[in-house]
């Protein structure tokens, strides 16, 4: 019986080895790290959902015989350790071709030094902080860094009159960015720096702090956290507390207003102003598309953010580099695809990746948050073409 069956499995074996489509069957394993439970989930929710459709999409769009699967890891937050083991499992165990994900910067920060010595791209999907394409050469981000977001909302804020800032940033990475970022942009307008304040980074008790700033009665407030329901629970607090209504005109990156959690604001938002890489709301036919296959595959009441938009980006940019090497994916051929990579038709507008900093170049918007249709939604009124990180300009490598 045992050599019957010995015999029936080789029969089986060289019978798919005899079928030209199972000889061309390929699979491209794609290591995807997300944070997709507790008070995070929602964040790392969005990406996954932006990435899963361009794979649902544009599956056809790849070599015959070739497919993706998609090996999903949950970090849980922001806990570089894990993330860090979860990307050793994938490389070593799993034996994925390519890292993607990454909400936070710690995560991202610890999983970049491991790709070197594996030699495996990694694309980063929202991770913010400047600094971690330099980490290792095989990092390429494909979301924004806070610097090309503070920077202009700051000069922004001067021109309207406001001389007095003040900053509350989270206290870690990409906070420390927007503060400065938002800090250069303001002093060099003109404007005044009356103080700062940096929270906890999973708090969402903000009235302590905004208590601090109202006392100090600054023209505009700038804050950055960390997207979701912190946006919520800031936008809580500015309103319970009497902000507006003491003269303190609220500022941020899109991060303060996502388009998915505007719901969930009531009208507080409307009249904010922030500056971001995409809206929802926006009036390009690349969008358009983009929200009708999304609300076709997760409902007409349900929108895209930022986050989500840079699922479906890097998903573009991986399939690109599968389409290149025919279902092979060689690191460092990888490698130069991604570096001079662009996406003239992302639903954000025109994309590419910088060459000489392994960094997104996009345009920014300065956008207003609007009730329109009995709905809120960040209107783009001001565009500021092909932006750069600013940091690394500033901080050129020595």
């Amino acid at each position: 019986m045992r050599t019957r069956l010995f015999g029936l499995a080789v029969a089986a074996g060289l019978a798919a080895l005899a079928s030209p489509l199972a000889a061309a069957a390929q699979t491209v394993k794609i290591g995807v790290i997300l944070s997709l439970s507790g008070p995070d989930a929602a964040l790392g929710n969005q990406i996954q959902r932006g990435l899963e459709l361009y794979v649902k999409e544009h599956s056809k769009d790849l070599p015959a015989g070739v497919k993706v699967e998609l090996v999903t890891k949950d970090d849980t937050g922001p806990n570089p350790e894990v993330a860090k083991r979860l990307a050793q499992e994938l490389i070593t165990r799993d034996r994925v071709s390519l890292l993607t994900g990454v909400v936070f910067t710690p995560n991202a920060a610890a999983i970049a030094p491991l790709t070197a010595e594996a030699k495996i791209p990694f694309v980063i999907m929202n991770a913010a902080a400047s600094p971690i394409t330099r980490m290792s050469p095989y990092v390429v981000r494909v979301s924004f860094t806070q610097w090309q977001f503070g920077t202009p909302i700051g000069e922004w804020a001067v021109k309207q009159g406001w001389k007095k800032g003040y900053t509350a940033v989270s206290d870690f990475g990409p906070g420390y960015d927007s503060e400065a970022s938002f800090q250069t942009g303001f002093k060099a307008a003109g404007g005044e720096m009356i103080g700062s304040v940096r929270t906890p980074m999973t708090t969402q008790d903000f009235a302590p702090f905004l208590q601090r700033i109202k006392d100090a009665k600054p023209d505009v407030l700038y804050v950055f956290i960390p997207s979701g329901p912190y946006a919520t629970a800031v936008m809580k607090g500015y309103n319970d507390l009497g902000l507006r209504q003491a003269g303190v005109h609220l500022v941020g990156p899109q991060d303060l207003v996502p388009d998915n959690e505007l719901a969930n604001m009531g009208d507080i938002p409307v009249g904010i102003t922030t500056s971001g890489n995409y809206s929802s709301a926006a009036d390009r036919p690349a969008n358009k598309a983009f929200i009708a296959a999304w609300q076709k595959a997760y409902g007409t009441k349900d929108l895209p953010d930022f986050m989500s938009v840079a699922g479906w980006d890097g998903m573009h940019a991986i399939f690109d580099v599968i389409k290149d090497g025919k279902g092979k994916v060689d690191a460092d051929a990888a490698m130069k695809v991604l570096t001079n990579w662009k996406a003239p038709d992302s639903p954000r507008g025109p994309i590419s990746i910088d060459p000489a900093t392994r960094d997104i170049v996009q345009n920014v918007y300065i956008r207003k948050t609007e009730k329109v249709g009995g709905k809120l939604q960040n209107t783009e009124f001001e565009t500021i073409p092909n932006v750069k990180d600013r940091w690394k300009e500033l901080n050129p490598p020595k």
